[in-house]
């Protein structure tokens, strides 16, 4: 099986879960899981961990933790690419979103007893985190301000363990007009999801891997645009194992 068609089965497992959550719910998975090279690229790079319990905050529906469903299905069903990393076995995989209206999506579509999936309305800057060995925030630091970014990325460090991953995309505010570009579909995409147009609390890419730096974590950079003329970077930010931190 080639990758074009091996990525055909793995989006088709991945939404096969919205289709219960209402055609918006499924078409917006489709679109986001096909269209934004940031999901095929945690699986091939082998960025997660072999296993581990998972935190998302702003995950909306959940579009990435039926990703993580599917690409384990697929794997120990044999059907996996040999030149990709293995795919991450989820032990819980827990999410906080604000807008009710995604979290009613994604009860619909996981069901509100699912064994792993646990999607609750909440705003990250005031829920509790718990300990998690994976937090993701995608393309959402940026909706509130500067203090509140550093106190959400505070807590977040204190919920990981040594060894543990914090993963976050962003748009570098250094970029110029690619930059701008991000900031305008970003505008487009939060009033399709029924947000109010907000604004937006960017920083250069510098600026961000200071910031986290200086909570501990190692930083380590990725474009994520794959030709388009945008200004995403993945961040990939660990804390150190407990011997490298004693």
């Amino acid at each position: 099986m080639n990758h074009a068609t091996f990525l055909n089965t793995l989006l088709d497992e991945a939404t096969l879960p919205f289709r219960g959550g209402g055609k918006f719910a499924y078409h917006y998975a489709r679109g986001k899981l096909s269209s934004d090279c940031i999901f095929r690229e945690l699986l091939r790079q082998g960025i997660f961990p072999a296993e581990g319990h998972y935190l998302d905050l702003g995950c909306g529906q959940g579009s990435l933790f039926g990703w993580l469903l599917a690409a384990r299905k697929l794997h120990e069903q044999g059907n996996w690419p040999a030149d990709w990393a293995p795919a991450p076995k989820a032990l819980s995989l827990r999410g906080y979103e604000l807008m009710q209206k995604d979290v009613d999506r994604a009860a619909r579509a996981f069901g509100r007893d699912h064994p792993l999936v646990d999607i609750r309305q909440g705003d990250m800057c005031r829920v509790d985190f718990g300990h998690a060995d994976v937090v993701t925030i995608l393309d959402a630091l940026h909706y509130f301000d500067h203090a509140g970014q550093q106190d959400v990325l505070t807590r977040i460090r204190a919920a990981l363990p040594p060894g543990g991953l914090f993963l976050t995309r962003i748009g570098d505010a250094s970029a110029g007009l690619p930059y701008h570009l991000c900031n305008w579909v970003d505008h487009a995409v939060t009033f399709v999801r029924g947000h109010r147009l907000p604004r937006l609390y960017c920083r250069p890419l510098g600026e961000w891997v200071a910031l986290l730096e200086n909570l501990g974590f190692s930083v380590s950079t990725m474009e994520m645009n794959e030709g388009k003329p945008f200004a995403n970077v993945m961040l990939v930010c660990r804390v150190p194992p407990a011997s490298q931190a004693e």
